[in-house]
């Protein structure tokens, strides 16, 4: 329901984006990472929803097109906040099931990284969404600026 100011004017109201990701989780418990072209950063792959399709297509669609890996959907392991550019993004843990890793116009690299690894290369705005998909204990919620989380209430 709609909520906004007495003249049913909507432009005041903020206006997200909705983005999806694969945590892909191999068997031996490395994430599948790619390094952004358009800004040379590790991030898990990802991007915007498009309209027509459900969240996890969306996210079989993204992995496979910055990645070249196949992937199937396990579960949604997290709901991140981006207030800085008000894009929601829903992060599915997800398996390989075939395809062979590449980079894309979107990616200069592709790599199965350790938890450690993770750490080391993604900021913790990213570097948390891979390791909240290992806690079964999901799915998480959380905010950031677009480097560091945010604290919670």
């Amino acid at each position: 329901m709609y909520m906004g100011n007495s003249t049913g004017d909507r432009s005041s109201t903020p206006l997200h984006s909705v983005s999806v990701a694969g945590a892909v989780i191999s068997d031996d418990g490395r994430f599948l990472a790619i390094r952004r072209a358009d800004n040379g950063r590790w991030e898990l792959p990802g991007g915007v929803l498009e309209l027509a399709e459900t969240p996890e297509a969306g996210a079989c669609r993204e992995v496979l097109e910055e990645t070249g890996v196949h992937v199937e959907v396990d579960q949604l392991t997290g709901v991140y906040k981006n207030t800085a550019q008000g894009i929601i993004a829903l992060v599915f843990r997800c398996k390989p099931s075939g395809g062979a890793e590449r980079p894309s116009a979107e990616s200069t690299s592709v790599a199965w990284l350790t938890p450690d690894e993770v750490t080391e290369r993604m900021s913790e705005a990213y570097a948390i969404r891979l390791l909240d998909a290992l806690d079964p204990n999901t799915p998480h919620v959380r905010s950031h600026d677009g480097q560091r989380l945010t604290p919670t209430r």
